[in-house]
């Protein structure tokens, strides 16, 4: 990364000094306490690489440090096209997290201790910060807590990999807690939601599409206006943001005279293509006398829908749809949703 590589100076040895280097008076909420923390995580993600989910670890580890020294945190993904060396200098940022091979840091810029695959990068005047943070990192990574959470986003956390080996597990994904309590609100099955979010994201926060959908439900910045949803990295406010949006689809077929397996598969096609692109799906199914309530008859017009002479047979609100992104979306969610109830049996 450009801003990784702009680290030219190799960083003094304060950075990385041992726990009993630390000045024991100092209080956290002294040096915190009250502040918002601006952080930006720039560790990219390897999903199910030797790091783990690298953006998600580091996220919960900034959520636990200002937890710990009593300030607000605010978090951001790192964007290659800005200079995070002179946002560190200027204080219009506060934690860089950078991966660990950033060794070497730029004048005016510090470097915390290593944690695991990553290093902090702070403005190198807060030398009462560094250390607070270095003192956090060396005494939290001996908890059990930290073992947990390393766990959580380490360990086994590729779930078709397990289903290609036939092993059982009681996990999924890193975020199980949050998919089934969402899920319930649902009136899901959280295997079903969680083969949703393996789909649109495998469950990385840090995924953004070329159309802008964000995090680990895909979900568009004006959706989330919607639902009242500010922050898509959050991985509660996406579930959050994405159910609400499933809810609002499920609802609206309710009276649709679908049966509850049906209704699934339109409410998936919805979440993919758009609501309106389904309705003109199920009218031009109407106009061909079949049952647009059963998605197998959608699919039999869904290819028609690319041609021309198809705005000609029936008014068709969103005009020509292609349709195979959605088609196959579909499919893979219940194949997903197949995989994931061999892994985890109720």
């Amino acid at each position: 990364m450009r801003y990784c590589a702009a680290f030219v100076l190799i960083f003094g040895s304060v950075t990385i000094g041992e726990r009993t280097n630390a000045v024991d008076s100092v209080n956290p909420y002294e040096t915190f306490g009250g502040d918002t923390l601006r952080c930006v995580i720039g560790t990219g993600d390897e999903n199910y690489g030797r790091n783990g989910f690298r953006t998600g670890f580091s996220y919960d580890l900034l959520r636990k440090f200002g937890s710990h020294v009593g300030a607000e945190v605010k978090i951001s993904l790192a964007d290659d096209s800005c200079d995070y060396v002179d946002s560190l200098r200027s204080g219009k940022v506060d934690i860089l997290v950078l991966p660990d091979t950033c060794r070497r840091c730029a004048e005016g810029v510090i470097i915390s201790r290593k944690l695991d695959s990553s290093v902090w990068a702070i403005n190198s005047e807060d030398i009462t910060k560094i250390k607070e943070i270095n003192t956090w990192i060396a005494t939290y990574t001996e908890t059990g807590d930290y073992r947990q959470t390393w766990t959580k986003y380490h360990k086994a956390i590729n779930p078709m990999s397990k289903f290609d080996r036939g092993l059982i597990s009681s996990k999924i994904s890193p975020y199980d807690k949050l998919i089934k309590k969402y899920a319930g609100e649902l009136g899901w099955d959280w295997r079903m939601l969680a083969a949703v979010i393996y789909q649109e994201s495998k469950f990385s926060i840090n995924t953004v599409s070329h159309r802008g959908a964000t995090g680990l439900m895909q979900v568009m910045p004006a959706t989330a206006s919607y639902y009242g949803i500010t922050d898509l990295l959050d991985p509660e406010e996406n579930i959050k943001a994405g159910t609400m949006h499933l809810a609002r689809l499920q609802k609206m077929y309710g009276d649709s005279g679908m049966t509850d397996a049906e209704r699934f598969k339109f409410v998936l096609a919805s979440y993919n293509a758009g609501e309106g692109r389904i309705a003109d799906c199920r009218r031009l199914a109407e106009a061909r006398n079949l049952d647009n309530t059963r998605w197998d008859d959608i699919l039999k017009v869904i290819p028609s829908m690319r041609d021309e002479a198809t705005l000609r047979e029936t008014y068709l609100k969103f005009g020509k749809f292609n349709g195979t992104e959605t088609v196959n979306y579909v499919e893979n969610i219940l194949n997903i949703y197949a995989a994931f109830c061999e892994i985890c049996p109720a």
